[in-house]
């Protein structure tokens, strides 16, 4: 951002009063509710991602227009429920919702599909995990490659993704129940593994703990975690990853 404003006025585009009332705001601007960083973006390659649950849509719109102004890039917001997306689609009409994933974003600046990221989901009821992972992937500009419902109790369904496996420069694996299947694909692959558990599971899967501590305790090399349900988080590391791949 900063390399555009003084490109700007070099240009002549943007004279130098309004380009110091822009170096005003950084590196964050303070709205008294949030501190919005708007030098993430030069930091980690992508803006401050929003995260809706708990924000009030006054909130999550004003947060959402004010990086919309500030950057090149796609506007992301994880965690939006629908009925608050029902309460301001109005003022943000450019924005995409993605129910299943709960995501909601501005698209703008050039897209791109660098690398590839596979995301695997072991059931069905694993997919709102696995999209918000996928959406916010491609949001980053990754190409993604989808392959849901291969789970261990038909493990030929996995092995009859081989091909697909070994052209990712790295495979986000999500699961609930026991969360075995990061372990399976960790003996399979040469690739790096982001396992997600998931809260999906009868009462001794106690909301995702079993399948985090599967996971954490895999036998597999090369086998990373994080928190549960946190597809979003997953998708972040694995772009940034995927990013080293391209360099």
């Amino acid at each position: 951002m900063i390399r555009q404003l003084l490109l700007s006025v070099k240009s002549g585009d943007t004279d130098i009063e309004k380009a110091i009332c822009e170096f005003k705001d950084l590196p964050f601007e303070d709205l008294g509710y949030a501190k919005i960083d708007h030098h993430r973006q030069l930091r980690k390659g992508f803006p401050e991602v929003i995260y809706g649950e708990g924000k009030t849509p006054e909130q999550i719109v004003n947060i959402m227009l004010k990086l919309k102004g500030k950057s090149c890039s796609n506007v992301l917001a994880t965690r939006v429920k629908k009925e608050v997306y029902e309460l301001i689609k109005d003022r943000l009409p450019d924005a995409i919702y993605y129910p299943q994933s709960n995501i909601l974003i501005i698209e703008q600046g050039e897209k791109k599909n660098k690398g590839c990221i596979v995301i695997l989901s072991a059931g069905t009821a694993d997919l709102p995990v696995a999209e918000e992972a996928a959406i916010t992937a491609e949001a980053m500009g990754n190409n993604v490659v989808r392959i849901y419902d291969t789970g261990v109790a038909g493990i030929h369904r996995l092995l009859a993704q081989r091909e697909k496996l070994n052209h990712a420069k790295v495979i986000i694996v999500v699961a609930g129940m026991e969360g075995a299947l990061a372990s399976v694909v960790g003996g399979l692959v040469d690739k790096p593994i982001i396992a997600v558990p998931t809260s999906v599971g009868y009462g001794t899967s106690f909301n995702g703990i079993s399948a985090l501590l599967t996971m954490l305790n895999s036998c597999a090399s090369g086998v990373s975690v994080v928190n549960i349900d946190n597809g979003f988080g997953a998708a972040y590391s694995a772009s940034l990853i995927n990013a080293l791949g391209e360099e």
